[in-house]
């Protein structure tokens, strides 16, 4: 099996060069988030992914889990990575101090995550819904609730869940049956059956809190009459030690395509009376706390593809640059390894080159996070919590489908070796797979960024992103080495804004055109962005190179990689565009009858 190594370098180049570290550390609450401080952290979770977590990926992939009776077993080694993990308090590295978390900012973090998916996507499951659960319980939550559940879930010692999904329903939340009926004593009997519910069984954590929707009795029809609760596996004692069992219960796991060390469980509630639930909040406003925890999640699935993407990359990498087969077509020498064939250095610089757009696209987000939360600036941090909201679609959308492509191009770049198991790229496309299809569809997010983000407010916010882009295009043309790369992106801003345009001005009379187009749109919308993100990457490189600042070979290749983005990649939008403005009509014209 190839090592994986954290990529330091790149990660620390885009938090000081691209995402602001320094104006982050320098906001209130965020004073300790030093870049000196920041540096530590990644090397450290580095060396924590690269020696516990890595190592037993295989394992969880090759064993994956088991119901026996009502428990699930994780496979080998996982009760002794999530101890380690626990212990080291890497669970609330972003959560509030005030609940034992350390408070620091997500553009910390956010690398951090990285690591652990590229190491162990499964693994990281785990931690990853404590982080959403508490952000739910931290905006809803009343003051019992928080102290119950919420020092516990940052700690890591209790895991957590995100209870949606139900059989008769998938992703249409308006369906759900769930249901919950009030007790004198102010609790909450729970009854039903949610589905695909990420690690809600298991043994690694001593209590399981379960964040469900339901209805109750009374409720409004719809997505508005859906309410959520905290139900513990566990019921709590007075002194906040987990007591007797609630009447909730795993009845059987997916057998799944991959991610197979993460249980995927079908859970029951109230077979025997009800399971005792507590409400989050007020009445009828789940779904809407819930989002909290869902676009967690999402920005987090948009990691994961980062993260799987750049292992395969190592993977791929690796091996390319020990196999040795056929002759170069161009130079005609013998016996070279195949990393100097243009075809297979064309596929390692695509996968490059997207994982460091998407990677530099979402810390940015990261930071835009920050300031919105932290800002003292009212009116900045309203502008980052709209780009934030706008762009969510495309973190979780376009960064997971580019995770696809790049652990598809690995196999190939291994050729038959990629297609065997004993090789493990395999493995990184098996797990890959699920994360365009969880946290909502890369279609759903399309009609999303549609309907509510571009429609709703007239494309705005996205006009307002615009123009930065625009900036850093002017600044590009006003570097003579960098000018190609400034006209490109003004080329690729013009048929975003062409683009836009034309949504705005059909969506009300042909919204059917519109939405057919709704994922070849976000695909514009995330190149474009990846181009302003590689465009503001050279200009960091080359401001450094003529500084005489940092390793020049390195800073060389970030201006080269760009260079490659915009030649191979941004020519999509031509077509992205073309596909939105034309291709609509031939989708919602089309007969279903005669598919």
């Amino acid at each position: 099996m190839i090592d994986y190594n954290a990529p330091l370098r790149d990660m620390q180049f885009i938090l000081s060069g691209l995402a602001g570290l320094d104006e982050i550390s320098s906001l209130p609450g965020c004073e300790e988030a030093t870049p000196d401080l920041a540096e530590a952290i990644l090397e450290e979770a580095g060396k924590f992914a690269a020696g516990v977590l890595a190592p037993i990926n295989r394992t969880g992939d090759q064993q994956g889990c088991r119901l026996e009776g009502e428990r699930v077993i994780a496979p080998d080694g996982w009760q002794e990575a999530y101890a380690q993990f626990q212990s080291a308090g890497w669970v609330g590295l972003s959560l509030p101090p005030e609940f034992g978390g350390q408070g620091l900012p997500k553009l910390v973090s956010t690398p951090v995550w990285e690591m652990w998916f590229s190491a162990n996507l499964a693994f990281a499951m785990l931690p990853q819904l404590n982080v959403g659960e508490a952000a739910a319980i931290l905006l809803a939550g009343c003051d019992e609730l928080k102290a119950t559940f919420l020092p516990k879930l940052v700690s890591g010692e209790w895991g957590g869940t995100m209870n949606l999904t139900e059989p008769q329903a998938g992703s249409d939340l308006a369906a759900t049956r769930t249901r919950a009926e009030a007790q004198a004593d102010g609790t909450y009997r729970v009854f039903g059956q949610k589905i695909f519910i990420s690690y809600g069984e298991h043994e690694l954590t001593a209590n399981i809190i379960h964040l469900v929707l339901a209805r109750l009795p009374d409720a409004p029809a719809g997505v508005k009459g859906i309410s959520m609760f905290v139900v513990p596996k566990y019921l709590v004692n007075p002194d906040g030690s987990p007591g007797a069992r609630n009447d909730v219960r795993c009845i059987s796991i997916e057998h799944k395509m991959g991610i197979h060390g993460s249980p995927t469980c079908t859970m029951s509630y109230g077979d025997n009376g009800g399971a005792a639930g507590y409400l989050v909040g007020e009445r009828n406003r789940g779904l809407e706390y819930m989002f909290v925890m869902m676009n967690e999640a999402r920005f987090g699935v948009g990691v994961q593809g980062v993260g799987l993407g750049e292992r395969a990359y190592q993977h791929a990498l690796a091996y390319a640059r020990e196999r040795v087969q056929g002759r170069n077509a161009v130079s005609g020498e013998n016996g070279q390894t195949i990393v100097h064939h243009p075809d297979v250095k064309r596929m390692l610089l695509s996968m490059r080159a997207r994982i460091m757009a998407a990677r530099a696209l979402l810390y940015t987000a990261a930071g835009w996070f920050d300031r919105a939360q932290h800002d003292p600036d009212a009116a900045a941090a309203e502008k980052c919590r709209r780009y934030v909201d706008l762009l969510m679609p495309v973190a979780k959308g376009w960064c997971t489908e580019i995770g696809n492509e790049v652990c598809d191009t690995a196999i190939q770049i291994n050729g038959g070796m990629g297609f065997v198991e004993e090789t493990g790229v395999a493995q990184y496309f098996r797990d890959a797979r699920i994360m365009t299809i969880y946290e909502g569809t890369t279609g759903i997010q399309a009609i999303d960024l549609i309907g509510r983000k571009i429609l709703r407010e007239g494309g705005a916010t996205l006009t307002e992103l615009m123009a930065e882009m625009r900036e850093t295009a002017l600044r590009l043309s006003a570097d003579e080495a960098l000018s190609s790369l400034g006209a490109a992106l003004l080329e690729d801003i013009a048929l975003l804004e062409r683009t836009l345009e034309w949504i705005l001005a059909n969506g009300r009379a042909h919204l059917d055109c519109v939405l057919s187009g709704a994922v070849p749109f976000l695909h514009l919308l995330g190149t474009v962005c990846g181009g302003w993100q590689m465009g503001r990457a050279a200009l960091a490189a080359q401001a450094r190179l003529v500084a005489g600042e940092g390793d020049a070979a390195y800073l060389g290749g970030i201006v080269d990689l760009s260079r490659f983005y915009f030649g191979h990649v941004t020519p999509h939008a031509a077509a992205w565009t073309r596909t939105v403005i034309r291709g609509g009509e031939t989708v919602a014209g089309y007969d279903c009858a005669a598919l």
